[in-house]
Parts: structure tokens; sequence; C-alpha cells
């Protein structure tokens, strides 16, 4: 279904963020009315889609999203203003690293359970978290709440673009992406994977993680795989759709 907005720019890409926050929900991969996804809408990455300040994910529709330039030092002066930390988080990665289109961030319970480890690397042990092998940087350094000195810290540390994931330790998750689609589709699979890998361990069995070479072969094939995230998504939005379509207002 197609909600067409004229007189609202960015309005495919506003639907698209409104549906991934309304399906977080469903996940219960949100909290409260913190965290925060965003998303760029210009060629050099640094003005970008973000929700509002105190608005939860279960009510978060297109026209709600706020748009922000990530050199605009008066942001946090503005009446509709973010919040100071999804500012200082999102708008530090928007300004350095022009790769990371749609960046999104939660504090998922097994994401966070895996980020609450000494050792918060996710070994391949299975089909899904092998799409995050060599592909995932751990921050052993958390430094308190994600205000401008502290989203720089960590916006440093995804320089590397091949990097898609970010275990914040002691903290949550932080994923990236080229679109919507990309980005939510690694989301979901970060947290299936962080769930399958705790519950594991609970066990006190072996793993049976696998070869190097295996875990590189799967992660690019995950990365080939033609359509899948797209089709993801587009089922999601076809399901709110029929559920509740006031995510594309």
């Amino acid at each position: 279904m197609n909600h067409p907005l004229p007189n609202i720019a960015h309005w495919h890409e506003r639907c698209e963020l409104a549906a991934a926050f309304r399906w977080t929900v469903k996940l219960d991969m949100h909290e409260a009315v913190a965290n925060h996804f965003s998303l760029a809408v210009n060629a050099d990455g640094t003005r970008f889609l973000m929700n509002p300040n105190g608005r939860h994910f279960a009510r978060i529709r297109a026209s709600d999203l706020i748009e922000i330039d990530a050199n605009d030092a008066a942001t946090l002066a503005r009446p509709d203003a973010p919040d100071p930390t999804a500012w200082g988080l999102h708008g530090a990665i928007h300004r350095a690293c022009p790769h990371a289109r749609c960046v999104m961030h939660v504090h998922s319970i097994h994401a966070t359970v895996l980020a609450s480890l000494a050792d918060s690397r996710l070994p391949p042990i299975d089909q899904n978290s092998a799409m995050f092998f060599n592909r995932h940087v751990v921050d052993d350094h958390y430094g308190g709440m994600a205000f401008a000195e502290e989203g720089a810290r960590c916006a440093t540390l995804l320089a590397d673009p091949r990097i898609t994931t970010m275990v914040m330790g002691n903290h949550g998750v932080l994923v990236i992406g080229r679109t919507v689609a990309e980005t939510f589709n690694r989301l979901t699979y970060f947290e299936r994977a962080a769930e399958t890998y705790i519950r594991a361990l609970q066990t006190g069995r072996p793993l049976r993680v696998l070869p190097d070479a295996i875990a590189e072969k799967t992660a690019q094939e995950w990365e080939a795989y033609p359509g899948f995230a797209e089709a993801h998504l587009r089922e999601i939005r076809a399901m709110l759709d029929h559920e509740d379509p006031t995510y594309a207002t």
C-alpha cells in the first residue's frame, strides 16, 4: 500500500523508518522512550531523519520524524530538539561515517546481555551469527551516556566500512547499513544470533564454532543474498498496512 503525502520530503524513507520503529516494538526490542534510529537523506550523509524526543516507538508515524543537520551546532536549541544523547551519538556517526546511511541503536535484551559479558564478541556458532563474522566491533571503553564526547568516540569505531555492528560494552548494540531494510534486517538478526549464543552458553556444553573460512564464506553469502532484506521490510510493511497503517501517516 502506498501512502503518498507530497508536501513532506523523503516520504518513502519516512514510511520505511516508521515501519522499523513499529516492528521493533512487536519484537520487544524497544525500551521506554529511549533508543533511536536515523537515516541520512542527502548525498554526504550529514542530513538525517530521526525519531522525535520522548516519543514511544509504538506511536511513531512517518510525519513525526524530524530532519537534522549533523553540522548544525544549534540543533539542541531547536523547538523540536532531539534527545541530547541521540544527537551526540547519531550526529557524530552521520558526521564522521558517510557510509553509515542508516543507524539503529537499541538496548535489546540479548544484545545487551552480550554487551555485559567480559568478552562481548559474537562467535560464529550458527548461520545467523556467521553474518557478523569479522563485521562487528566491541566497544570496551564505555564512558557514560552518549553525549557529544562519548558519541564522537563511538563513531571512530565505525570508520572501517566493513564493520556493520558495534557491540557497545555495558550499553547495548548499534547497527549501520546503506538502507532501512538492510539495517533493520541486521538488527533483528543480531538480536537472534545473540540470543542463540546466550542460550548455548547456558547449557554449559562446548560450543560448535565454525572454522574461519566457512564463517567468512557464509558472511559473504549473506551479503550477496538477493533481495532478502528488502523482502523482509516489504512484508513487515504489508502486515502493518493490514493491522495498523497509521505508521505511514
